[in-house]
């Protein structure tokens, strides 16, 4: 599947208030199922000694599928395409690694 049809795809599951109008929704369900891929890790390196089995990758499948469906929402909100989004990132970083500044901080560096 690409970014167009998933974005195109996951639009008709949108129901939230104001969808079309409403950035901060999907903003605050980005967040929040951010933080639940970062417990499901979280509990990896402290109940698992960082290995991750078959059973916590489909878990983390499952959570990272919610944070791709409220990017493509947030997307969505802003006219945003994520076809756009994920070629303009792929530039940003060969950029960075050709002038070597992969690593630290900052935007637009």
């Amino acid at each position: 599947m690409d970014f167009r049809a998933y974005q195109q795809r996951s639009r008709e599951t949108a129901r939230y208030p104001e969808v079309g109008a409403n950035p901060i929704y999907p903003t605050l369900g980005l967040c929040g199922e951010a933080g639940e891929v970062a417990d499901k890790v979280k509990k990896v390196l402290r109940d698992a000694d960082g290995r991750f089995d078959d059973a916590v990758r489909d878990d983390l499948r499952l959570e990272l599928g919610d944070v791709l469906w409220y990017v493509a929402q947030l997307a969505t909100e802003l006219d945003l395409e994520l076809e756009d989004i994920a070629a303009a990132n792929l530039e940003k970083l060969a950029s960075r690694a050709a002038r070597n500044v992969i690593g630290g901080s900052g935007d637009r560096r």
